[in-house]
């Protein structure tokens, strides 16, 4: 008899963020399937007696490839177990769990979901940086700056390079000096703030303050490192806690 698979949403990190679904879907498996990013605070929140399975991926470090997830899941749910499929963040917003749940769909098992706070959502909360601010930014873009297997990144940088819009990049620590070109690029000021968020609403989060003609340069400077968050337009400048000068020097301090 096939089991069935949670696909759940861990949130950024802190376990507060949660939702009252993930924590009940997570204590009802049998088996939990891990990424990287997800918080061992909120790991400890399994079952008793569940078995853990990690399936995390780094920056250029894929130690379980995508296929082979996908086929765990599938071997824990046939063999009867209820499986949580535990993901950073919202599992649909570049968390590649649309890909696994019709994979397995595909294969007669059943999926459920619950839905996380994505890492826009908890950088934004945490530092109090609004994604959309009357007069500032009437809508908001998520962005991923990372292609698989290191393809260029070809975004339509004339539609993302909107002065009225927030645009909020993913993955985007490698290339954040390309995406910043290609704003530009577009007309895009370069005097447009940026806040770098890494590792958002964690005991370890950092934030750096910037604009779009430094950003890369103050990254470097800073060692800011995946996973970091990139939130690009007028709402940061709605953030004055500290200037990015000043978190330099913390940094290299």
């Amino acid at each position: 008899m096939s089991g069935k698979v949670f696909l759940i949403g861990a949130g950024p990190g802190d376990p507060e963020l949660m939702t009252l679904r993930a924590l009940r879907m997570l204590r009802e498996a049998d088996v939990v399937v891990y990424d990287r990013l997800v918080s061992d605070e909120i790991l400890a929140m399994h079952a008793p007696g569940a078995r853990l399975i990690p399936v995390g991926k780094a920056p250029k470090c894929h130690t379980v490839p995508q296929d082979r997830i996908n086929q765990i899941l599938l071997e824990q749910a046939r063999a009867g177990h209820r499986v949580a499929r535990l993901k950073g963040g919202d599992p649909m917003i570049f968390g590649r769990g649309s890909e696994e749940a019709a994979f397995l769909t595909d294969h007669g098992i059943a999926v459920e979901y619950a839905p996380g706070i994505t890492a826009a959502q908890g950088a934004s909360c945490s530092t109090g940086v609004p994604l959309t601010h009357r007069g500032l930014a009437t809508s908001v873009q998520y962005v991923t700056g990372h292609r698989q297997a290191d393809k260029v990144l070809d975004l339509d940088w004339k539609r993302l390079a909107d002065p009225d819009t927030t645009l909020v990049i993913y993955m985007g620590v490698a290339n954040i000096g390309q995406i910043a070109m290609g704003l530009m690029t577009e007309n895009l000021p370069g005097s447009t703030p940026v806040l770098a968020v890494g590792k958002a609403t964690t005991p370890d989060e950092r934030r750096l303050v910037s604009r779009l003609d430094r950003v890369a340069a103050d990254v470097r400077a800073a060692g800011l490192a995946a996973p970091t968050l990139f939130i690009i337009g007028k709402v940061v400048s709605l953030y004055a806690e500290r200037p990015v000068a000043e978190l330099l020097e913390h940094a290299h301090g």
